[in-house]
């Protein structure tokens, strides 16, 4: 009975060695994804003020070239 005692808890040491090393395995990888997640994050807040930007100047070119047209017309 002593030798199946042994070799289950043989077994068990064994599968939770493996799961630790599985475990930083996965550790591992959700910083590297996390690092990269930051990069993305910081590209897309960059473009998102640069789309912001070019709305405002849309925006404001439009409005200017509204009124000429509204000042034209009224001049008729």
């Amino acid at each position: 009975m002593s030798k199946k005692i042994e070799e289950y808890r043989n077994s068990i040491t064994l599968h939770l060695t493996r799961m630790s090393g599985d475990l930083e395995h996965i550790k591992e990888k959700v910083n590297d994804n996390n690092k990269h997640l930051l990069k993305l994050n910081g590209r897309v807040r960059d473009n998102e003020v640069a789309i912001s930007r070019i709305k405002g100047i849309g925006g404001t070119i439009s409005a200017i070239i509204i009124a000429i047209l509204g000042w034209f017309k009224m001049g008729e």
